[in-house]
């Protein structure tokens, strides 16, 4: 290895002097410095499908025909129009038709009780 001289150290002008001018104020010291310089706002945000909304309400309160079709109509709307909401709908229409199975079998139990309880299997004379 050999010793090899360190590079020259380059050559910076020199620092002006301070300005004997006093400092102005910044204009713009008193504004929002994370504000946007942009004078557009923001987009608003997207809004939920009221019928889904009712939907889901109407099938979880047991009334579930109306809960289904308020689903139904809520799900082509939201199609059409890019709506947010699409899950309540969905969930409005599942809960709703398990609202209704759930009906029909409480129905059908209860007729064949009282079919049941109104057969008499044994006679007395």
């Amino acid at each position: 290895m050999t010793d090899a001289p360190p590079p020259p150290s380059p050559d910076y002008p020199a620092q002006p002097a301070e300005s004997a001018q006093p400092a102005q104020p910044n204009p713009y010291a008193s504004q929002n410095p994370y504000a946007s310089s942009t004078p557009y706002a923001a987009a608003p945000a997207q809004k939920t499908n009221v019928l889904a909304i009712v939907s889901l309400v109407l099938s979880i309160l047991w009334i579930s025909i109306p809960g289904v079709i308020c689903g139904h109509i809520a799900m082509n709307q939201i199609k059409k129009t890019g709506e947010n909401g699409r899950g309540l709908a969905i969930a409005g229409l599942v809960v709703g038709y398990l609202g209704i199975v759930g009906g029909i079998l409480l129905a059908v139990l209860w007729i064949g009780l009282f079919a049941v309880a109104g057969v008499n299997s044994y006679t007395t004379y």
